[in-house]
């Protein structure tokens, strides 16, 4: 090793590139987990560096201003994979879908904390699409990060001042109508499934019917049906609430629950039962119920996302959708849903962030989880032939785009193909490489 470190520039150069090679290992390890992880998936490697340092640029590309630089600062606090995959989009359509998500995520906010009263929430949910005008409004609720955002809520709505009209009335426009639905189930419990889709649209549809007016205000874009933009954000919030269960149920003073009685009460006589061993499979059974609930709008997605002109905004919207119904496959038939985080490995998510470009690659994704999702179905659950045949429609929809045999299949692979002592030799070449280029770009 130190021969290779001193033939690239010396002692000094070596004892840096030494550090920077650990940085490097520790980046990837900290990302992928373990080493164990590296060795079962060695082509992971490469798109998660590549994930790494996008991430780094993005964070060093933070606007001058001090309410953007707060804005894009902020977004990279709460959430690193909506403010990486945000780059994707053009200087202004950017500044627009950043606002409008810290303004949603503040609303959020202030609905998620229970312990503000319900006679002070209520009010301010109703009236938030009015506070956005407001540069000196702002309230104290939620923790950490989001506490930030909301004590210095004056810095967004700076920004949101300085966006164009077009964007600012369809930000107004969504976050009054979300305001308002939040509302109303503060006061009133998911019991049906209308009033899971019900809700649903309110949080999260509306976000797909708010994104598709921006994507049409930029000029990039025909405007999109609501239909199709309402199953974009039930797609993904049905996903999340599956995959949250624990942590909703769990939620300290107040559980949050949002699994419709109408399917959970099939199963269990109150919903937290279903996180208790001894209800195991009745508790996977409800699950499947739900997944199978959700598989019910990834056509519609497939339909919007087909439709999309501009690469960047296809790229934007097309990642989250492929994390969705690869989160459903893992939580499809898992107990583990019931006693701990369910999600997808970092190395695919990387794998979607780069490689995701084209239809072909979206039909491929859908195809191939699908797949998998379909070989977990078991006879015995009360609810396999309903999960068949919505399975089979979106494997249908994807065969007969005709564009499965273009894709890059990335997420059904045979194994790794390499020696494991081959693949620590490569990882130290690469890092070596990657150092070296590091310590003499500022020579450069």
């Amino acid at each position: 090793m130190d021969v290779y470190l001193h033939f690239l520039g010396g002692e000094q150069n070596s004892i840096r590139l030494q550090n920077s090679t650990i940085l490097y290992f520790s980046i990837i390890f900290e990302e992928m987990g373990t080493l164990g992880a590296v060795l079962k998936h060695p082509d992971d490697f490469y798109p998660l560096l590549k994930l790494k340092m996008a991430a780094r640029n993005a964070e060093k590309q933070i606007p001058p201003e001090p309410h953007w630089a707060f804005c894009y600062t902020m977004l990279h606090k709460v959430s690193r994979s909506f403010a990486l995959v945000i780059q994707q989009l053009g200087t202004d359509l950017r500044n627009a879908v950043c606002i409008f998500y810290l303004v949603l995520r503040a609303l959020d906010t202030v609905e998620d904390d229970t312990s503000v009263p319900t006679d002070v929430k209520v009010p301010i949910l109703k009236a938030f699409h009015r506070h956005v005008y407001d540069r000196n409004w702002h309230f104290s609720c939620g923790t950490e990060h989001y506490k930030v955002l909301m004590d210095e809520f004056h810095h967004v709505s700076t920004a949101f001042l300085e966006l164009g009209k077009g964007y600012q009335e369809a930000i107004e426009d969504i976050t009054q109508r979300m305001g308002a639905g939040m509302a109303k189930f503060i006061c009133k419990e998911v019991e049906t499934i209308d009033d899971y889709d019900e809700y649903c649209y309110y949080v999260a549809g509306l976000v797909g019917l708010g994104l598709s007016k921006l994507f049409h205000a930029s000029g990039k874009e025909d405007m999109a049906s609501e239909s199709l933009s309402n199953s974009m954000g039930l797609f993904l919030q049905k996903t999340n609430i599956i995959r949250d269960y624990l942590e909703d149920i769990n939620e300290i003073p107040k559980s949050r629950m949002f699994w419709p009685r109408e399917i959970w009460s099939k199963y269990v006589d109150k919903l937290e039962d279903l996180k208790y061993e001894e209800n195991s499979v009745k508790a996977v059974q409800c699950l499947n119920d739900m997944v199978t609930n959700a598989l019910i709008h990834a056509e519609d997605c497939l339909t919007y996302m087909s439709a999309l002109r501009d690469i960047n905004i296809f790229r934007f919207c097309a990642i989250p959708q492929i994390m969705a119904i690869g989160t459903l496959e893992l939580c499809y038939n898992n107990v583990e849903v019931f006693r701990g985080v369910v999600k997808m490995r970092r190395g695919l998510t990387a794998k979607v962030i780069d490689q995701t470009k084209t239809m072909a690659d979206v039909y491929g994704a859908f195809y191939d989880f699908s797949c998998m999702l379909k070989s977990k179905i078991n006879d015995s659950d009360p609810n396999a032939s309903k999960t068949s045949s919505r399975v089979e429609a979106i494997l249908k929809t994807c065969r007969n785009s005709g564009l499965l045999n273009k894709r890059k299949s990335y997420v059904v692979k045979s194994g790794p193909r390499y020696n494991s002592a081959m693949i620590v030799v490569f990882f130290i070449i690469l890092a070596i490489i990657f150092s070296y280029l590091s310590a003499t770009r500022p020579n450069n």
